[in-house]
């Protein structure tokens, strides 16, 4: 077993920014000295020179593709991609083909991932219209730890997995213990709006429509009545890809009410707005709609101020020549999962956000909301997953990992570059030069467990 002692180390948790060294051993953090040597012997030594280290990421909204279009992207393929973009753990969204609404179908999923995926895996299990009672059964079963939340799409988005019934959602919203997750917007201001389109540019819309079309008022409306229901439930509401001012707001306030309501958002809603889609077409085409500069500098603000609590790459291949169809032909969804960190963490220091924040929300918070023990934070006896950077350098975004083979961050300047990750104690990239193909696969499957 590997044993390592990490010197000269800028250790960044939630809440300290501290020199120190860490030591591990095996799996684990074995140690960790703050303004004192380190007494760690036969442990081969790496000086990180000053860069961050801190806990590697817990990406809890990735869309890797497999089963059923593996086209785009495979677990193998993308949780690479995850890898070399400083994450160590991914939880993957149920709308796959077949779609993830069942034991059956995780189990199908569990496996896969346990032979193909670079790094540790878990799963949502997908609501429909009609499975309210069979998720309620697992649940009394003690089968929550096998998965992470339940997936409930308010609007439909890649594999239609649409839920509109009142009864169903009051169902899925009465659960407790865990997680319920929303794709917030209002199935039929989507539709209202992409028929005024159709009827104003016929089959050339433009791509610029796409944030009118899936339009705030649709995410306002959806996210106000999902926090109305929380409240009434008591829910354990995470709301996902934020992406309006006012839901920052609106979140703001339910916490008050119901403290178990969390927000993600993700990097591509804090780097980009609506002028983009100028400049990149359909490959800035996703749901929700990137909006405005004024609902990007409020989603920076609620990163900075704690109402947004993840940060999730919403990770969705689909291969160029799909993103470069007509609008009504080109598919939503953006590959990111590689560029997420470094997004980040180039938007926090533009924008005075402590890197413990970052910290936060890329790794300990998601740990928290999902109940995973012993990972998401730099903790003696927690699991080695390290991520070290050099929140110092430039670089500019070239090499694109995942099947896919490209991401709309190709050519941006970030800060922030991923230079060595740790999985299970285990060195997987150095320099940006993974250790895959050399046969080892350290990565473990997630356990959650229910949260009061």
């Amino acid at each position: 077993m590997s044993r390592y002692l990490l010197t000269n180390a800028s250790i960044v948790t939630g809440t300290s920014y501290r020199k120190g060294s860490v030591g591990i051993d095996g799996e684990r953090i074995a140690g960790i000295w703050y303004g004192r040597e380190p007494d760690f012997p036969g442990a081969e030594t790496i000086d990180l020179c000053g860069r961050v280290l801190m806990a590697g990421g817990i990406d809890a909204h990735v869309h890797f593709r497999e089963p059923g279009m593996t086209r785009k992207g495979d677990i193998a393929s993308e949780s690479e991609a995850a890898l070399l973009g400083g994450v160590t753990s991914f939880i993957d969204m149920p709308n796959t083909i077949p779609a993830t609404t069942s034991m059956e179908a995780l189990e199908d999923k569990l496996s896969a991932a346990s032979k193909q995926s670079r790094v540790n895996y878990g799963f949502h299990l997908g609501a429909t219209n009609s499975n309210s009672g069979l998720i309620k059964e697992y649940l009394s079963e003690g089968l929550g730890s096998r998965f992470g939340g339940i997936k409930v799409f308010l609007g439909s988005s890649t594999g239609n997995m649409l839920v509109d019934k009142e009864n169903t959602l009051s169902d899925l919203f009465s659960i407790q213990g865990k997680p319920i997750l929303i794709h917030s917007e209002d199935e039929g201001i989507i539709r209202g709006k992409l028929e005024a389109a159709r009827s104003r540019f016929g089959a050339d819309i433009p791509m610029s429509e796409h944030p009118r079309i899936r339009s705030r008022e649709a995410c306002i409306r959806s996210t106000a009545k999902a926090l109305e229901l929380a409240e009434r439930y008591g829910t354990r509401l995470h709301v996902l890809h934020v992406s309006t001012a006012e839901e920052v707001d609106m979140i703001r306030e339910a916490k008050l009410k119901n403290p178990l309501i969390t927000a993600e958002t993700s990097a591509n809603y804090l780097w980009y707005c609506d002028a983009d889609y100028d400049r990149l077409g359909g490959r800035l085409k996703c749901n929700p709609a990137v909006k405005t500069a004024g609902d990007r500098a409020a989603l920076i603000e609620g990163l900075k101020s704690g109402v947004i609590d993840t940060l999730g790459s919403d990770h969705a291949p689909h291969l160029p020549q799909e993103k470069d169809r007509t609008y009504l032909e080109c598919p939503s969804g953006l590959p990111t999962v590689g560029q997420s960190l470094s997004v980040a963490i180039t938007v926090a220091l533009a924008n005075g956000i402590p890197l413990t924040s970052i910290a936060r929300a890329f790794s300990e918070k998601p740990a928290e909301i999902f109940g995973i023990q012993d990972r998401g934070t730099v903790e003696v006896g927690c699991y080695a997953d390290l991520v070290a950077v050099d929140p110092e350098s430039c670089f500019t975004v070239e090499r694109v990992a995942g099947k896919c083979g490209w991401s709309p961050y190709e050519g941006e300047r970030l800060q922030g570059k991923v230079e060595m990750v740790w999985v299970n104690g285990t060195l997987a990239v150095n320099n940006s030069i993974s250790n895959i193909g050399t046969g080892l696969f350290p990565s473990l499957p997630l356990r959650f467990q229910p949260i009061g």
